[in-house]
């Protein structure tokens, strides 16, 4: 019976170490989307350490600015996109599911005016 309890035990411990490691979305991640103001693409270059999450975040439209207020809770990924359009400040705050290794489904609220959908995939 405790040779049982083993093996349960071990198993149970490679299937936490994987759901772990498929939570790791550092690196560059790109997406292509339609808003009210045009065509988008972005490209982001994220590093999770634990929950916190860093990097930047380069838009066609609003240029490069690093992550705000970064965090990754499981499958949650949050943050926040301070830009700036037409010399006016533009705080862009994304709410995303990672779905999987290489897709992360967003929504992104654009200073309390939009809301708008996209999906960023994991760049070769």
């Amino acid at each position: 019976m405790s040779t049982r309890r083993a093996f349960v035990a071990a198993v149970l411990v490679l299937g936490s170490l994987t759901w772990v490691h498929a939570q790791d979305i550092s690196g560059r991640w790109v997406a292509k989307f339609t808003t009210q103001v045009g065509d988008q693409e972005y490209t982001y270059d994220f590093v999770v350490k634990g929950t916190q999450l860093t990097g930047t975040i380069k838009g066609s439209l609003l240029g490069e600015s690093p992550v705000a207020d970064g965090k990754v809770d499981g499958k949650t990924i949050t943050f926040v996109e301070n830009g700036s359009y037409m010399e006016m400040p533009l705080r862009i705050v994304y709410t995303g599911t990672i779905v999987s290794g290489t897709e992360i489904k967003f929504s992104r609220n654009v200073a309390d005016f939009a809301t708008e959908e996209l999906v960023a995939t994991r760049a070769k």
